[in-house]
């Protein structure tokens, strides 16, 4: 039972381990960004739902400040609901490499 509870230790230290070495791939991401465009794409855009928002663009922005927002509305701390959505369907390659597609953006 020890060796099974150290073994089951081991593969989820390995799991921890391997998402955080996910490595954001912007090339990939081009076909990731079409759901973002819409809203971040327009400078000045502002959504009404559930109330008036101004709509941050992305360009520019450091890789890791996007996958934590990112991964913040896909947990829920963040509580836009069209982000929540749209956070929840992504898995962390995804947010890595939307991130990297923003940050090299201008």
């Amino acid at each position: 039972m020890k060796k099974l509870i150290a073994l089951l230790a081991l593969a989820s230290l390995a799991n921890l381990a391997a998402a955080a070495d996910v490595v954001g791939n912007a090339k990939a991401a081009e076909n990731k960004v079409s759901m973002c465009i819409g809203c971040h794409g327009i400078p000045g855009y502002k959504a009404t739902f559930p109330e008036v928002y101004q709509v941050p663009m992305l360009g520019g922005q450091s890789a890791q400040y996007i996958q934590n927002a990112l991964a913040a509305y896909k947990k829920g701390d963040r509580k836009m609901p069209t982000m929540r959505g749209i956070a929840a369907s992504l898995s962390d390659q995804d947010m890595a490499d939307i991130a990297a597609y923003y940050s090299q953006q201008k």
